[in-house]
């Protein structure tokens, strides 16, 4: 849907008359509000997120192309990495003074909204400020916690297998929808014996792939107040995950951990990699290779316990323009001209009006797209489950703990148990 005059026009006189009707919202929920106003009637918002220079670049074009079709609302920008994003943000919001929009994703939304961070953007929606329809494959609903929006997503992904095709080739492994885990095992054999090379880069610390795994046998890593799990399950998992380092189905550890920040699949330690399947354009940029993208596994051979995952973006609760900050998150979702600038950047287009105005000409982002066609055609994709308050640290102490495992600092036993106590204490908090 095109954003013409008439669209902006109807928008800025919204603004302005629901500016007076938010007067008393902003006295309670705005201490300390992010934006600021000028005598003119133009209002700034601030707008942060996370990413790498390229991101920045393709965004701060949206946000030129944002303040040309509405004038009176400019957009003060703020970029980080990962995790500086996280530190800054948490002093922000600490401080009473969190942007008046950013970059967010789903472990963070419970988190958020207890310690009152977060906007419910329905009323918005209510409004006619923020349009909630023309979502792919159910990413409507993404943001939804405890019956509130919390979150817009901007993009999708889905978890994959980042497979080295001529490695596979060589191999002569074709893998296709509703293979088991005892096909892949059998597969990563087959590259480790034909190429002379690791199956798999490993799967100690990939929290999202064990969660698939989990929804696949009827659990879920995480229910809507922990851990969906216990700790047998977990040390099955780790089990066999030593056993594929010790076996060379899986790479060496300490030669992953050498070549980072570089990928033991582009580094050519393993022949395939799960990960997101927007992520196949890093290993495009980084290997020798041709990279190709595989289903996950199943259990049953038909349950893959997919589902998209998505970058959203969340509002202050403290912002002083809520309208302004509405208006400015349906035109990153909803407008075509920014499709065709982020192209997939941030994961295939969340909208389809922005999904049908960028049609990727590479292979690569023509297989993402083709890829999560093929998921929705195929039927296999759930819900999301709800992540709980603290769900962000338990994923980092995933993350760690599975890799000191890998580098043989710990045992089964005793990182099971290293994992179990601290995720208590995060949930707990």
């Amino acid at each position: 849907m095109q954003q013409g005059k008439g669209v902006e026009r109807r928008t800025v006189l919204k603004a302005a008359g629901a500016s007076l009707a938010v007067t008393g919202l902003g006295a309670t929920a705005t201490a300390c509000g992010g934006g600021s106003g000028s005598g003119d009637g133009t209002v700034t918002i601030r707008y942060a997120w996370w990413g790498a220079e390229d991101r920045a670049q393709r965004i701060n074009k949206t946000i030129d192309l944002f303040e040309k079709k509405f004038p009176k609302i400019k957009v003060k920008a703020d970029f980080q990495p990962y995790p500086d994003f996280w530190k800054k943000f948490n002093t922000q919001a600490s401080g009473g003074n969190p942007p008046d929009v950013f970059q967010n994703a789903i472990g963070f939304l419970r988190k958020y909204d207890a310690k009152n961070v977060l906007l419910d953007l329905k009323e918005q929606v209510k409004a006619g400020n923020l349009r909630m329809e023309g979502f792919r494959a159910g990413l409507d609903t993404f943001g939804e916690i405890d019956g509130k929006l919390l979150g817009v997503p901007v993009g999708s992904n889905s978890m994959a297998l980042v497979i080295d095709k001529p490695v596979y080739a060589r191999a002569g492994i074709t893998p296709e929808m509703g293979w088991t885990w005892d096909d892949f095992d059998e597969a990563m054999a087959r590259v480790r014996d034909r190429t002379g090379r690791a199956g798999d880069s490993g799967m100690y610390g990939v929290m999202y792939l064990y969660d698939l795994y989990l929804r696949q046998n009827g659990k879920a890593f995480f229910t809507e107040d922990g851990l969906g799990f216990t700790e047998a399950d977990l040390t099955q998992w780790w089990t066999k995950a030593e056993k594929g380092v010790r076996s060379g189905l899986f790479a060496d550890p300490k030669k992953v951990a050498q070549i980072k920040p570089k990928s033991a699949l582009s580094a050519e330690l393993a022949g395939s990699e799960f990960t997101w399947d927007n992520f196949t354009v890093r290993y495009t940029s980084e290997g020798k290779s041709e990279y190709g993208l595989a289903p996950i596994p199943t259990t049953d051979g038909k349950r893959t316990g997919q589902y998209l995952g998505s970058l959203m973006l969340s509002a202050s609760r403290r912002t002083q323009h809520p309208v302004e900050v509405a208006t400015f998150i349906d035109f990153m979702v909803h407008d075509p001209e920014v499709a065709t600038i982020m192209g997939y950047d941030r994961g295939v287009p969340a909208t389809t009006a922005q999904y049908e105005a960028y049609r990727p000409t590479d292979p690569v982002n023509k297989a993402i797209a083709a890829y999560e066609e093929s998921l929705v055609k195929a039927g296999v994709l759930e819900p999301i489950t709800p992540h709980p308050n603290g769900a962000d640290i338990c994923e980092a102490a995933f993350l760690r703990i599975g890799e000191e495992l890998g580098l043989g600092k710990r045992s089964v036993s005793d990182a099971v148990e290293q994992f179990f106590n601290e995720s208590k204490t995060a949930l707990s908090s």
